[in-house]
Parts: structure tokens; sequence; C-alpha cells
């Protein structure tokens, strides 16, 4: 039997994950934190642009806009 996903968030933390919100944006950062509402936090955060522009931040992700998260 697979993993829960909140079980696959739990391991994911102060990990590197891939995160993509509505709009097609992507962001790579390290996984700090998470809720059961799908509230998360990353640090040291880039965003992915296609046109390999990155820009670092550190910020929480409002679950209405996630995608999906990809450890």
């Amino acid at each position: 039997m697979g993993n829960r996903p909140l079980d696959i968030l739990n391991n994911s933390l102060n990990k590197s994950v891939l995160i993509r919100l509505k709009g097609q944006r992507e962001f790579r950062g390290e996984l700090q934190g998470y809720d059961i509402h799908m509230n998360i936090v990353l640090a040291n955060a880039e965003e992915i642009k296609r046109e390999w522009n990155k820009k670092t931040w550190n910020s929480s992700c409002p679950r209405d806009n996630i995608v999906f998260i990809s450890p």
C-alpha cells in the first residue's frame, strides 16, 4: 500500500521540493512546513521561469494556488 499524501510531505520536510502553482508558475525550495489544509512554507525558494530567469524568495504558498508538489 502507498503512503498517504501528508506522509510524503512529512518525509519531505527540510528537503528540496518542486511546487507548481496556478498560471504555470513553478518554484523549487526547501519545504519548511505545511498544515492539513495544504498551506506550505518554503525557504530559499527560486521561481523557475521559462526564460531561465530565477528569483530567490522566502514565502508561504496558499493552498488554493497549488497544482502539485513533487519531492
